[in-house]
């Protein structure tokens, strides 16, 4: 495959990781709430919370996720297998 197939398929893959990687934290999140912190409190304050859940499942799988990208780029030579997704302008 070329650089630019790579480059596709890595990004491809990621992004779907990445989507279940959130929704496993935000179910975890959301389990660990429910079972027990939303008994013992109104339905008003839960929705908060709950909005508040995803919001901090959609931060950490980016912390996760820069982390892991961050670990590739150095064991990995990006511009090997990989095409850059933004070319610089043309001055």
């Amino acid at each position: 495959m070329n650089k630019k197939a790579n480059t596709i398929l890595f990004v491809l893959g990621a992004t779907i990781v990445n989507v279940i990687v959130m929704m496993a934290i935000f179910v975890v999140l959301f389990v660990l709430f429910g079972r027990f912190v939303a008994p013992h409190l109104s339905p008003q304050v839960n929705q908060i919370i709950m909005l508040v859940l995803f919001i901090g499942a959609i931060v950490i799988t980016y912390v996760i996720y820069h982390r892991v990208v961050g670990y590739l780029t150095r064991k990995i030579d990006m511009d090997k297998y990989f095409d850059p997704i933004f070319r610089p302008r043309k001055k």
